[in-house]
């Protein structure tokens, strides 16, 4: 994958527009977020989340979104749910949207627990802490995406979590971005730049039923 083919953009994207769309996701997320409670059935979760996200103004999608309930959590975007899926009073769940602001592409994925069973809160906390730290190395060390990707699976093991490689990370811009260039992070041999790139991180436990996921824009300190 060579660096100038894989970051071509349009001559309409604007990295302005791309920080804009992701500001509205993200309060998207978190309204979604307050809604989903216990009880509740993944299919009932997933149709609130495209309301929600049509009430805040996104008018369409670009990736279709996706919510997982409990052992759901362990399957990856193109894998069907299990049916019938409730949420539990001590659960696990996350919620994926890819939408369109001004047509330019967002993407962003959060994990959320329920109840008090200690070993879920951690694997929340984990999981955004590896996106954290992953993202950091990124800035400070300059590192590829394969680096990171590398860097990322040590992170997990060392928490005693299993990362999913196959969900890779991959190009964002202005829509359809895939036009231009659709190359996985984790295949990029070079510094991937700020504003581009989608850091995936997936990981779930190795001996029970769920896992999480984090998913956000690599972005340089000031736009985050």
């Amino acid at each position: 994958m060579h660096r100038e083919l894989a970051e071509r953009v349009s001559e309409r994207h604007e990295h302005t527009i791309m920080l804009e769309a992701r500001r509205r996701t993200l309060t998207a997320v978190g309204d979604i977020a307050r809604q989903v409670v216990p009880g509740m059935s993944e299919e009932e979760g997933l149709e609130l989340a495209r309301l929600t996200l049509r009430a805040h103004g996104f008018e369409r999608d670009w990736a279709a979104p996706y919510l997982r309930f409990g052992v759901n959590t362990r399957k990856k975007y193109a894998e069907p749910p299990d049916p019938g899926v409730v949420l539990g009073h001590d659960d696990v769940w996350f919620i994926d949207v890819g939408p369109l602001w001004r047509n330019h592409e967002c993407d962003y994925a959060e994990t959320f627990a329920v109840g008090d069973d200690p070993e879920r809160h951690r694997l929340v906390r984990d999981v955004r802490a590896i996106f954290d730290r992953t993202s950091r190395h990124w800035r400070e060390a300059r590192a590829t995406g394969a680096d990171l990707y590398r860097f990322a699976a040590a992170e997990a093991t060392a928490r005693g979590w299993q990362l999913d490689l196959e969900m890779a990370g991959h190009r964002i811009g202005e829509h359809p971005h895939s036009v231009i260039d659709d190359g996985l992070l984790a295949q990029a041999e070079f510094t991937p730049s700020a504003g581009l790139w989608m850091l995936e991180i997936q990981i779930r436990s190795p001996d029970r039923p769920y896992g999480a996921f984090f998913e956000d824009l690599l972005l340089d300190e000031a736009d985050c």
